[in-house]
This record gives structure tokens, C-alpha cells and sequence, in this order.
């Protein structure tokens, strides 16, 4: 699988996103050619080499012609995106990222998230770095996005709100949960533009895994700082090992003396809370007593929302967390024609080759009731189905 590495030593912004993506080889011809799609008028885009701390990168500047005071909803923004010719990963990647620019800027601003609008001008620019940022990672078929612990920069940034700390409080919003840091440098280094795009596409956020190294790129921000190169640093590459893996966190607490009728509302909100997995393990604690371990498997993002779960759903006293490493295989839902109709069933596989397919028990329970027949019939008719459908790709 090929692998984007955002390498945010100097923060992340959106120009710096695209100007990376578009040093790595995105075609600029194209990208305008998707990017005309939307119907936006009136701008126009600049690309352009230029040096940052003595390395070259790309820069890109989006030239609103005519600058009015008109302001924009992120409704309107949405149904732009939405009524598009774009494709429809893209599209779902853009409006979830305006989506929580629109989530941080009503919390931070105590309004309901219907009535945050972006000034036009600053509206058009967001619009092309998210849309093209997003357009550029599928034009290079990129399967996975890491990132590296973010850069914020320090100090304190004008805008329309007048003088507000480093990092900007939107910009703090959308990195809540994710690991980041403040460097020495007096600048804003990393936008809530650049917040939403890496913390909604990046699946993971640690150090570079190992990868074989295929390409460099290289976005230039507006500053030219003095203390480092004020760059954003994609590498592309394919993952080393043969299988899928990425890191995850896991949560943990053990509990001798709740109610065992909690445990399955507890479940049911740690899966509503973005839990991959949850599970109770029988345990012996301190002076012999019998107890249950629930764990938590979860991404960065959720760890402080599940972990608050506990706390405050539980009689734990404390939690503990660990980083692991999940080796899995690649899924993918797919219908297959049976005798009894449409059956979902996913398949896991490893790059083209498959390994396991499972008939979605919800599909066979339905067809089973509605055809008055036993349920491992529509299993292994579904299977049975399903092989012959991808003989060729059977490991």
C-alpha cells in the first residue's frame, strides 16, 4: 500500500498541503480542470519554486480577483461541494474537513455550527487548498496518511478577532487529541486549515514506520523563518511489511465491585464513541478478589473522550494506556448474487490477493427470515457464491 508520511516539523496550513502535493508530481493542469468543477470564479492559481532555509519547495498562492465583503455558510460551502462533478471520496473528504472547521469555530465561539460563515475571500481560499489538498492525494493514489506529532509554533497571531494566542483557539480545538507540540519559534505554524485536513485524513500519528521511500515533496509556507525551513515535508512509499499494520492505543481499567448490569452500556458507548473494540477479561486482583479488565482499542483521536468514559461511568479510580502495534488485513464490503437475493459479505485480503470472506450476519438473518429457511443454509449458500465470484483473486 502506498504510504504519505507528513512529516510537520514546521506546522501544516493548506497551501503548504497542496504546494507538498503538488511537488510530488500532482499534475497542475489537472487539478485545475477537477477544481473548475465547482463552479468557483474569480481566482486564480499561482505555483511557483522558491527556497525555505536553503531547500526548494513549491509554493501556491490563491489570487482572489475581485475582493468583496460577501460572507459565506459552511452550508453553502457544503452544497458547492456536495452539487459538484467531483468524485465521491473527494468529495466526502472535503466536507468533512469543513465540516469540523465548522465544529471548532461554533464551539469556540459559544454559536450553533449553521451559523458559522467564512469571509468570501479567506471562503475561496479554504476551498481550494481542502478541495485541491484532497483531489491531489487521490490523483496520486495515496492508500494511507500518517503524520508526525504537529508543530504549532508559539507566540501570539492577529486576525479579524483581534490579537489570540499561538495556537490560534480554533486551531487548538481541532487538535484536541492529537499528539503536538510548541518549538521555539515565534510564529503560527501550523493553521486551522492545516488542523483539519491532517487530524480528519491522518489515520495515525508517530514516528516514519518503515517504508521504502519513493518520493519527496516539499510545500513552502508564507514565512521565511529564521530558526528552521518553514516547509511541509510529504514522503510517499510503500509499507515494507506485507500486511496492513498501523498503532493504536489501548485503554484499560480493572473493576471489582460494579453493577455487572453497566458493563453493556458501557459497550455501547465506547462503540458510539469510536472504540475499534471492547472486551472484559476475568481477572484475580490484590487479596484474591475476582474482577473484570475491560479494555478499549481506539485511534489517537478518541482517547480522551473513552478515557473520560470510564471515569465517569465506572467505579475505576484510575486508567492505564499503552501504544501497539495492529498487523491486519485489508476489508472490504462487496454484494454477491445468491438464489435468495442480494447477501453483503466482507472480504479480507491482503494488496489483490483474498484471504477471508465473511457473509454479513445481518444480510443472512434477513434473507433467512424472509425465505422461512435455516441461516447456515444462507451462509454457506453465500459462501459458496462468493468464492466462485472471486476465484481469481483467492489466495
Amino acid at each position: 500500500m502506498k504510504i504519505a508520511y507528513f512529516d510537520t516539523f514546521s506546522g501544516i496550513s493548506g497551501d503548504m498541503v497542496l504546494g507538498a502535493l503538488i511537488d510530488l508530481g500532482v499534475d497542475i493542469k489537472g487539478l485545475r480542470t477537477k477544481l473548475k468543477g465547482m463552479g468557483i470564479k474569480g481566482y486564480n492559481i499561482k505555483v511557483s519554486r522558491l527556497e525555505r532555509g536553503s531547500i526548494a519547495g513549491t509554493k501556491v498562492d490563491v489570487i482572489v480577483k475581485e475582493k468583496r465583503r460577501d460572507h459565506i455558510s459552511l452550508n453553502d460551502i457544503k452544497r458547492l461541494i456536495d452539487e459538484s462533478d467531483l468524485e465521491p471520496l473527494v468529495k466526502k473528504d472535503s466536507i468533512r474537513i469543513f465540516e469540523r472547521i465548522g465544529e471548532a469555530e461554533a464551539k469556540v465561539h459559544n454559536i450553533l455550527i449553521e451559523e458559522v460563515h467564512f469571509h468570501e475571500v479567506g471562503a475561496v481560499d479554504s476551498i481550494i487548498d481542502i478541495v485541491g489538498s484532497t483531489i491531489g492525494i487521490h490523483m496520486l493514489n495515496i492508500g494511507r496518511i500518517i503524520s508526525s506529532p504537529i508543530n504549532t509554533g508559539k507566540g501570539s497571531v492577529m486576525c479579524r478577532h483581534g490579537l489570540l494566542p499561538i495556537p490560534a483557539p480554533a486551531t487548538a480545538e481541532l487538535l484536541k487529541g492529537y499528539p503536538c507540540y510548541s518549538s521555539d519559534t515565534d510564529h503560527e505554524l501550523t493553521t486551522p486549515t492545516g488542523a483539519a485536513i491532517i487530524t480528519t485524513l491522518a489515520s495515525e500519528f508517530s514516528p516514519l514506520p518503515l517504508i521504502q521511500i519513493d518520493k519527496i515533496g516539499y510545500g513552502a509556507g508564507s514565512k521565511n523563518l529564521k530558526s528552521l525551513p518553514n516547509l511541509l515535508r510529504i514522503i510517499i512509499g510503500e509499507e515494507m511489511d506485507s500486511h496492513m499494520g498501523d498503532t493504536i492505543t489501548v485503554i484499560e481499567t480493572n473493576i471489582d465491585d460494579m453493577n455487572p448490569e453497566f458493563y453493556d452500556y458501557i459497550s455501547e458507548k465506547a462503540f458510539e464513541m469510536g472504540a475499534l473494540d471492547y472486551f472484559i477479561t476475568p481477572v484475580i486482583m490484590k487479596k484474591n478478589r475476582p474482577a473484570a479488565k475491560i479494555s478499549i482499542l481506539t485511534e489517537t483521536k478518541n482517547i480522551r473522550r473513552l478515557t473520560d468514559l470510564l471515569l465517569r461511568e465506572t467505579s475505576t479510580l484510575g486508567i492505564r494506556s499503552y501504544q501497539v502495534k495492529r498487523i491486519k488485513l485489508e476489508r472490504e464490503s462487496r454484494q454477491i448474487k445468491t438464489r435468495y437475493g442480494p447477501v453483503t459479505v466482507i472480504i479480507a485480503k491482503n494488496r489483490e490477493k483474498i484471504f477471508k470472506i465473511s457473509p454479513e450476519y445481518k444480510d443472512c438473518r434477513e434473507v433467512a427470515k424472509t425465505h422461512n429457511i435455516p441461516l447456515f443454509q444462507v451462509y454457506e449458500e453465500t459462501k459458496t457464491q462468493a468464492r466462485l465470484h472471486f476465484a481469481t483473486q483467492l489466495e
